[in-house]
């Protein structure tokens, strides 16, 4: 029979660092280390351990005896409830330098490698409303305040439209104001929210996977244009067409679409999407290049950030016009062209065939014709023919997912062994594994982070590796 938990309290004890995710970190003076939300290093706290993990414990804290000097105001009212922003408590200095520790502590723990001096943190010009991609999710079971509860005067309306609870996925917080993305998008989701509930339309029930709204996409572009996609569960011709009418007759919307997505997921990839006005694709601009950004499109949500790293990427890669550059997890080629100028010639490698052929559309739109795009597995299409078909590369551009790169991926690399390898990461625990790989051939010469994404825990990151 298990033990049973026994809780304990700590009081006006210091939280001394935070986790990746965003968490508390304090640690008692027998040793223990607890994980608390809603707090921020400097903290001196109250609180009480409700669950034993392995290696660590987890409190709900009670009370901030005294407040961080990193500590702020937030500025946002669904702050702590929707999952998203968690560090907006915390000054952006504070943020920057709590990014920098957690990449440093990640590579010299994990990437095996002799480290260099690492180049100052990228800061966002922009520290709200940076984004250019925000999904929402339709519910008819909204999270419901305490105070909401135990108000039993009215009749409470149960849907809503706006973000996950956190840790709840049948949970949406509904959002009045966020402050990720510029206007007009928070008018556009609160336009939408209001006219559904106006008419009586059905919002999803992820439980019993039915209604009829599902989820809502809005994209804006640098050259300010707005993408709005709904994605409905089933087909009601009367109901989406009001709906689609009512956007188009009210807010200036360059690419107007739907889907309809009876599956268990709500993935856009194996779905038709379909063009109920204007353009299929809006467009982002770069040093004069034009990007036409489709409903599938991958590109990064901070277009700003975006430009910086990329302009890092092409400094690391030193490129003097006569290099052969791969481009692994190319996307829409959005790097490869950026580069395309600088070397001989690219070739970009994506999985998603969508991706793949928006790149080479931008790019005959663009007038570049140096670069070559191949849709694959990285693992499976990355091999021994690819390399005799394309020849061996001076220089290699990485930009894996999340989950970094496969071995044999790496295996390959070590095998045509390129001059550099640029390394951008948007998780870099799992880039200093990756690093491991490569210690015996490759330096790491140099590493600078982009902060992408403020007011959250995550981070982008640069590496230029050099063949010993």
């Amino acid at each position: 029979m298990a033990k049973k938990f026994t809780s304990e309290r700590y009081e006006k004890i210091e939280v001394v660092d935070i986790t990746s995710k965003g968490k508390g970190v304090v640690k008692s003076d027998e040793g223990k280390v607890i994980f608390v939300s809603g707090v921020i290093p400097g903290d001196i706290i109250s609180l009480e351990t409700y669950k034993k993990r392995r290696g660590y414990f987890e409190a709900r804290l009670t009370e901030i005896n005294q407040p961080s000097a990193s500590r702020v105001d937030p500025v946002c009212e669904h702050f702590g409830v929707c999952g998203g922003c968690k560090w907006q408590n915390m000054s952006y200095k504070a943020q920057l330098q709590f990014k920098q520790k957690e990449i440093t502590h990640n590579m010299k723990h994990l990437s095996g490698m002799e480290l260099p001096e690492f180049d100052a943190i990228q800061g966002s010009s922009q520290v709200y409303f940076y984004r250019n991609k925000m999904e929402y999710s339709f519910s008819n079971q909204r999270w419901l305040t305490n105070e909401e509860i135990a108000d039993g005067s009215k009749e409470m309306e149960k849907r809503g439209l706006g973000f996950h609870k956190a840790g709840m996925w049948d949970k949406v917080v509904d959002i009045r104001n966020c402050h990720l993305q510029a206007n007009p998008a928070n008018e556009i989701r609160n336009a939408v929210r209001d006219f559904a509930l106006k008419n009586q339309m059905e919002f999803y029930n992820p439980k019993s996977q039915d209604g009829l709204l599902r989820t809502l996409m809005i994209r804006n572009s640098n050259l300010g244009e707005f993408m709005v996609l709904i994605q409905f569960y089933k087909e009601d011709r009367p109901k989406r067409e009001a709906l689609l009418e009512f956007l188009k007759n009210h807010f200036d919307i360059a690419s107007l679409l739907y889907c309809i997505n009876p599956k268990a997921n709500d993935t856009l990839y194996d779905q038709e999407i379909i063009c109920y006005d204007g353009k299929t694709y809006i467009v982002e601009e770069m040093e004069g290049l034009r990007f036409k950004i489709n409903a599938k499109s991958f590109f990064q949500t901070n277009t700003q950030q975006a430009y910086e790293l990329y302009k890092i990427a092409r400094t690391f890669a030193q490129l003097e016009g006569n290099e052969l550059v791969y481009d692994l997890y190319t996307g829409t080629g959005t790097i490869a062209q950026f580069i395309a100028k600088d070397c001989k010639k690219v070739i970009g490698i994506e999985s998603v065939p969508e991706a793949i052929n928006a790149a080479i559309s931008n790019a005959q739109e663009n007038g570049i014709d140096n670069t070559f795009f191949e849709v694959g597995d990285m693992r499976k299409v990355f091999n021994d023919d690819f390399i005799k078909r394309h020849g061996r590369a001076d220089v290699v551009i990485t930009d894996p997912p999340r989950s970094g790169m496969h071995p044999d991926v790496v295996k390959q690399l070590l095998n045509i062994a390129p001059r550099r390898i640029v390394y951008v990461s948007c998780n870099n625990a799992t880039q200093a594994r990756d690093l491991s790989l490569m210690k015996d051939h490759y330096r790491l010469v140099r590493s600078m982070a982009v902060d992408m994404f403020p007011q959250t825990q995550h981070v982008e990151n640069v590496v230029l590796l050099e063949k010993i």
